[in-house]
């Protein structure tokens, strides 16, 4: 056989495309004030870092363009950035945000293109009290195998029936519940809220989290790995205790 007849060979399915359920973190912008943005994402951020480190984000200008706001695309993604975040794609901009995007190489999305962002359905008109934050407290259900490299975010609490592999990462703002092994990392009420919890049936984790108080899989003890076991905050410390415990 050829030299080129192997090059022919070898290279015939190198590039597939599949579809797939991709879920993505939407960033809804409501504001044109980027100092109180980036001040904000910071925060967001802080809360538990090796989460948010390189996340990728779809930024959603419906509601600031609603309010006529004129927003610079490559201010706005530079400030993203600098949080650790990733920008891979922005939707519900006008013409000229559009075309700003297209030269930073970042694609443009209809508001129902096929790439399902996990976000909370937000009401259509903004509310008048800006302390005030509406959330989708409902559950999200997932049946499939998380795998390596994958990112789960939940707006309220994540059931996850199958195994969670090592190098994937469930991020809720409410609880998660592993009813299987659970491998990777988990990081629960990651906006701060102290009384989420986790639930697995197998702990394996690479790395535990609530509220931002965590555990790498160094601190993790012994005793309570490869267990079912839940997992909260007390007096500030990470408890990690035996689902079968009796009191």
């Amino acid at each position: 056989m050829s030299t080129n007849s192997k090059k022919t060979l070898n290279t015939s399915l190198a590039v597939e495309f599949k579809s797939s359920n991709f879920s993505v973190p939407v960033l809804a912008i409501s504001s044109d004030d980027l100092i109180t943005i980036e001040q904000q994402l910071q925060e967001k951020a802080s809360l538990a870092p090796e989460f948010f480190k390189n996340l990728p984000v779809v930024i959603d200008l419906q509601a600031s363009n609603k309010l006529n706001y004129d927003i610079n695309i490559a201010a706005l993604t530079a400030i993203i950035r600098k949080s650790s975040l990733l920008p891979i794609g922005i939707r519900g901009g006008n013409v000229e945000q559009n075309k700003q995007a297209l030269d930073l190489l970042i694609p443009v999305y209809s508001v129902n293109n096929g790439v399902t962002p996990e976000e909370p359905q937000k009401p259509q008109t903004p509310t008048p009290n800006p302390e005030t934050e509406i959330r989708d407290t409902s559950t999200m259900l997932i049946t499939q195998p998380i795998r390596s490299g994958q990112r789960i975010y939940a707006t309220g609490d994540v059931i996850i029936t199958a195994q969670v592999s090592s190098g994937a990462e469930i991020m809720a703002e409410g609880n998660i519940h592993v009813y299987n092994t659970l491998r990777g990392r988990a990081s629960a009420g990651i906006q701060g809220n102290k009384d989420a919890r986790i639930f697995c049936f197998d702990l394996q984790s690479e790395l535990i989290s609530v509220a931002g108080i965590y555990k790498v899989s160094e601190d993790i003890d012994a005793s309570v790995r490869n267990k079912p076991v839940q997992i909260y905050l007390q007096n500030q410390a990470l408890i990690i205790q035996d689902l079968l415990q009796h009191h």
